[in-house]
């Protein structure tokens, strides 16, 4: 990883190769938590680190702009952790494989974690430097962003006294976010009634999708694999005496999931027929999918004769009637932001054991009101097939404003850089500035960043020009910052 360290900007790249080296999944942020607070207090910074280990830093103003309003920086701390079916690498304790491609700063056969550990990265350059000209700044590192914001819903903000907020959990350059979806995970829990019977147990392993993020990425219609196996699912079982064992996809609902592993049970003289049909299976779906899904794979795997567990006719009608039949992708458009996706869910972790079929769906949408439809969709949906639910980690929508104090440096600082005016527009994901805004009334927020492609997914890549671009960019912001006292 030597050569990541001395790509440009350095100050900025050698701080995101240091943090690569520790792990930081989410649920797993206390290492690069407490990395963090070291940092700050070998510098003598003011820094606090709460129970979910959110940590804030605080470094006085340069010279000459004391007395300015500070501002605050944002990022989270947390990562997705995507890896590669072959891969054996160990989120828990191994660091990431960093190399460069193409122009492009990559993690061999995993998620890159630029989304969002470049906005840490840029934040401890800041807090590192003593030759940029900032306002006081105010680092605000929250954890569990990826999996519903947790930190950043318990977060106490009464330490900050700044009321203008950068938030660098962007991914595409010259793209001023000003608003973006909130969202929902929906759990379900379906009870399943297992049995035995005789037959040979076959593996149908869907794969070789894009995946992708389940909000920035739902609206190029990525294949899910989830969806696909229902679909395989109910087409097996109409065609004869097909058992199903097990179902196991997607890793995280925020995800879309890219593989998905059906095993099922069926006799030794429908074999050669299953073979076939699931041939004719994969050749149907890139057909429809054409060049968007260039590896979808379909492998059938034929293991022993014996007898198995397996669900009961009932149980399997249900898990196959849940796995076709549920809400995914893209349902409406916003109607005042015209090409911008409203309303979305994301089937994105199916698994079957003892207990049942366990799903994780995420919902997001910048009407609060779908939100609710959606909720109600889907509750009554797994009433109806006798499944228990609960909903958590809700987040409101960051709402757009018509006014701001924030934007137009922002606007005026990309301006006489690139010489051009950035996009000004919303998103549909989730970001912790409706959160921050709910709990501190006047907070006037804004998001950018560097361009990255493929995040939440094995491709994920960060663009090194931009990455250096941008780091200009957020240099002019504070000296802009700064001169309005």
């Amino acid at each position: 990883m030597s050569r990541i360290s001395e790509l440009e900007p350095r100050e900025v790249f050698s701080f995101f190769e240091k943090i690569s080296e520790i792990p930081r999944g989410s649920y797993h942020t206390r290492k690069i938590s407490d990395y963090c607070v070291a940092f700050a207090k070998e510098r003598g910074l003011w820094v606090v680190q709460d129970k979910q280990n959110n940590v804030i830093v605080k470094k006085p103003a340069s010279e000459g702009y004391e007395d300015c309003e500070p501002v605050i920086i944002q990022g989270h701390l947390d990562m997705v952790c995507e890896k590669r079916a072959d891969s054996v690498h160990d989120f828990s304790k191994d660091g990431l494989d960093l190399y460069v491609e193409d122009g492009f700063l990559k993690a061999r056969d995993t998620t890159l974690g630029a989304d969002d550990g470049i906005a840490v990265a840029y934040a401890l350059a800041l807090l590192d430097s003593d030759g940029i000209a900032h306002p006081p700044l105010e680092v605000v590192l929250t954890t569990d962003e990826e999996v519903g914001m947790l930190g950043a819903d318990k977060l106490d903000l009464s330490p900050l006294e700044g009321h203008m907020l950068l938030n660098l959990d962007s991914d595409e350059e010259g793209v001023l976010l000003a608003g973006c979806a909130g969202g929902f995970d929906f759990t379900m829990d379906m009870p399943l009634v297992w049995e035995r019977a005789d037959g040979v147990e076959i593996d149908l392993q869907i794969g070789g999708l894009q995946g992708g993020h389940s909000g920035a990425q739902i609206h190029q219609q990525h294949g899910n694999a989830n969806k696909l196996a229902g679909r395989l699912i109910s087409c097996l079982d109409a065609r004869g005496n097909v058992r199903l064992c097990q179902v196991t996809g997607g890793t995280k609902d925020n995800v879309i999931p890219s593989r998905c592993t059906l095993k099922i049970v069926a006799d030794a003289d429908d074999v050669v027929s299953i073979e076939s049909f699931c041939g004719e299976m994969l050749a149907t779906w890139r057909a429809e999918f054409g060049p968007d899904e260039p590896d979808l794979s379909l492998q059938v795997k034929v293991g022993g004769e014996g007898t198995k567990t397996v669900m009961d006719r009932e149980s399997m009608e249900k898990v196959a009637c849940f796995l076709l039949n549920c809400p995914d992708g893209v349902h409406e458009y916003s109607r005042f932001l015209k090409g911008l996706v409203e309303t979305s869910d994301n089937l994105g972790v199916v698994a079957t054991d003892d207990g049942g079929l366990h799903c994780k769906i995420l919902t997001r949408s910048g009407t609060d009101s779908k939100l609710e439809e959606f909720k109600q969709r889907l509750s009554s949906f797994a009433g109806l097939l006798g499944a228990s639910f609960h909903i958590e980690g809700e987040y409101p929508a960051w709402s757009y404003r018509e006014t701001s104090r924030v934007r137009p440096i922002v606007v005026d600082a990309y301006q006489k850089i690139f010489g051009r005016e950035p996009v000004v527009t919303t998103i549909h994901a989730g970001l912790e500035c409706g959160l921050f805004c709910g709990k501190k009334p006047g907070l006037d927020c804004v998001s950018f960043g560097p361009q990255m492609f493929d995040i939440h997914s094995v491709n994920e890549r960060l663009d090194i020009e931009s990455t250096r671009r941008t780091w200009e960019l957020l240099k002019e912001i504070l000296r802009q910052c700064g001169r309005m006292g």
